[in-house]
């Protein structure tokens, strides 16, 4: 069994969608995490492996949100980006996993030497 989003909220000045599902779990996950961990093929890749290492993406913004059915959400990236349909699964599976993922994340871009700018530190 899976769960199922119950409300989907575009919080454009907080920079976050937050999720609420069915089975009481909530998460807010900012537009950045979700941008970087798209499920597209230009970021996940065409193979095995941990995909396209996604940079300069911390001031990335969600336009809007579309519904796929019901069974995912395409997300309207201010960068152009818009080809990643989020199941429900994969979004509880981001926020179930976030402080994971985030850390991996994080430790990627240091290891490719990328200095991350993030305006909350300045």
């Amino acid at each position: 069994m899976s769960a199922t989003p119950v409300e989907i909220k575009l919080r454009k000045v907080s920079g976050l969608i937050a999720v609420q599902f069915d089975d009481g779990k909530s998460f807010d996950l900012p537009f950045e995490y979700l941008r970087v961990f798209s499920p597209s093929a230009e970021v996940q890749g065409h193979g095995p492996g941990p995909g396209v290492l996604q940079t300069g993406k911390e001031n990335v913004r969600v336009t809007s949100i579309e519904a796929i059915g019901l069974y995912a959400v395409r997300l309207i990236f201010d960068d152009g980006h818009d080809t990643g349909l989020y199941t429900w699964k994969y979004l509880y599976e981001l926020g179930a996993q976030q402080a994971e993922y985030w850390q991996d994340y994080l430790d990627r871009l240091k290891s490719a030497g990328y200095a991350r700018h993030d305006p909350a530190t300045n």
